[in-house]
């Protein structure tokens, strides 16, 4: 069954200490019909891997879903309700989905609205919620310049990710599309895992502690 193959890969996961260089980090967006996890929809996944300071792009996976129903966010994401009528059912998307994530840490660029997308899915079909290690890109931007990590750089205004991507000189193609955000936040996030070696961010632990901001 889809749960219990996604639980046994967390019987023998990464540790706090274990070395950035040797995790496998999803970087990891979704699109969805609204910002209300429990009622609205996904509509797109997009995610890849990062290990050993390299972006693996065969490492990937995205789906379209198929939804019954599209509204204003279509003006964002670009997917019509004709194509969303062509999609996976999203119980096949999440258990295809769940496969390929296993015990990857997810990473994103605010990424705490996708993992609850992801678990009111996941609750719907599965009875289960992620049980993934998370950190978001833009907490990890926030505490390397607390740490001095970007004392040569121009800030990125808000540490958005056009921001992020503007200050790192990564062109930001493909915005607001599952795949394309989420290969964008692997760029940055590459960057950000560079920037963290040189202060002392180099392991799982160091780098998934939130962002508190100084008072």
């Amino acid at each position: 069954m889809t749960s219990e193959r996604y639980l046994a890969a967390f019987e023998n996961t990464f540790a706090d200490s274990t070395p950035a260089a040797r995790v496998r980090f999803v970087v990891l967006d979704t699109e969805t019909t609204g910002l209300d996890p429990r009622r609205d929809k996904i509509i797109t996944i997009g995610a890849l891997a990062v290990c050993g300071g390299e972006i693996l792009l065969d490492d990937a996976f995205e789906a379209l879903l198929k939804i019954a129903y599209n509204n204003a966010s279509v003006t964002v994401h670009g997917i019509t309700r004709d194509e969303a009528a062509e999609g996976m059912e999203e119980a096949e998307a999440l258990a295809l989905f769940l496969d390929y994530l296993r015990d990857g840490v997810i990473v994103g660029h605010h990424i705490g609205h996708d993992i609850q997308a992801l678990n009111c899915a996941c609750e719907r079909h599965f009875n289960l919620t992620l049980r993934n290690r998370s950190l978001d890109t833009m907490d990890l931007a926030l505490r390397l310049n607390d740490s001095g990590a970007f004392s040569n750089r121009s800030m990125a205004e808000g540490f958005s990710l056009d921001g992020l991507c503007e200050m790192f000189g990564v062109a930001a193609h493909d915005r607001h599309t599952a795949g394309g955000d989420a290969f964008l936040t692997a760029q940055i996030f590459l960057r950000l895992l560079r920037a963290g070696r040189g202060v002392g961010f180099d392991t799982l632990a160091a780098l998934c502690e939130p962002y508190v901001p100084r008072g």
